[in-house]
């Protein structure tokens, strides 16, 4: 099916698939069918036009966030949504951040809106990895996190209740679909929203780093020329890592992982690089991981 450039599909899985030009949502959803149904029909029809809104205020959505403010205001809820995720990372800590570190949560976070009516039990939107939940009261959702696209298994699990205030997980590395300073395999955090798990991911992903031979990096101008990252040096490889150097660049990043959570930014984070693994949490949530 489709709506002006955006095509749905049900695979058999049961699951709906969204996408539209770079924006692919996995989309499940459990309740009763009288309310499902309009909720998906909602969810489309302001899915169809979540890519054109985005590409009007592309160029102040690459811009950077400065310490006292993302430049000019976007006007629409999902870039809006996306500036007030990251200008935290500028403003608190001085970092190079754009909103565009928080477009694929922030895109999720909109759709799951769609579900939050009586007789929705919960709602999943995945938009790449970055997931947005709705539960209702006494709903569940359990999550498996893969540290290692490599050899995939689940390498930690947790679970979320309705009780939770937590309605947002996002993964980030340098193995993923986007550029990444750093050279975690993964990260995955959690946070109260999609958008705010999304940012603090790609920033947490920055921080898990090291100089070493055996990371090589290249100007992200040079692999995509519509890059917000300009000349900013991205991993593009990152070969064996001796013990020392795994373990200081997770250091790093659990340092400034519980900052992020000082600072309310993010409930949880688990770190993983190179078959090792560290979780940073307020232990709202109990996760299990490998040692």
């Amino acid at each position: 099916m489709n709506g002006g450039g955006a095509v749905r599909a049900r695979p058999a899985d049961g699951r709906w698939h969204f996408q539209h030009g770079p924006i692919d949502l996995v989309i499940g959803v459990d309740g009763e069918p009288a309310a499902v149904g309009p909720a998906l029909e909602s969810a489309w029809a302001r899915f169809a036009g979540v890519l054109d809104e985005l590409v009007g205020e592309l160029a102040l959505l690459r811009a950077p966030c400065a310490p006292t403010a993302c430049g000019a205001s976007p006007h629409g809820p999902v870039a809006r949504r996306m500036a007030q995720a990251c200008r935290p990372y500028a403003e608190r800590f001085g970092l190079f951040v754009t909103p565009m570190a928080a477009v694929a949560g922030s895109v999720a976070q909109e759709i799951v809106a769609h579900f939050e009516r009586p007789g929705i039990r919960r709602a999943r939107v995945n938009n790449g990895g970055d997931i947005a939940l709705w539960l209702a009261q006494g709903a569940s959702v359990a999550v498996g996190v893969v540290c290692d696209l490599a050899a995939p298994s689940i390498d930690a699990r947790l679970r979320i209740g309705g009780t939770d205030a937590l309605r947002g997980i996002a993964t980030s590395g340098w193995r993923g679909r986007s550029f990444s300073l750093g050279v975690a395999d993964a990260v995955t955090v959690l946070a109260e929203t999609a958008a705010m798990a999304d940012a603090a991911a790609t920033m947490i992903a920055n921080a898990v780093d090291i100089d070493h031979p055996a990371v090589r990096r290249a100007p992200a101008s040079m692999l995509r020329d519509d890059t917000d990252l300009g000349e900013r040096r991205v991993t593009v490889a990152v070969g064996a890592l001796p013990p020392d150097a795994v373990r200081e660049s997770l250091d790093r990043g659990a340092r400034f992982a519980r900052r992020c959570i000082d600072e309310g930014l993010v409930a949880q984070a688990m770190l993983s690089l190179q078959g090792r693994s560290r979780i940073v949490a307020d232990h709202r949530i109990e996760a299990l991981a490998p040692a």
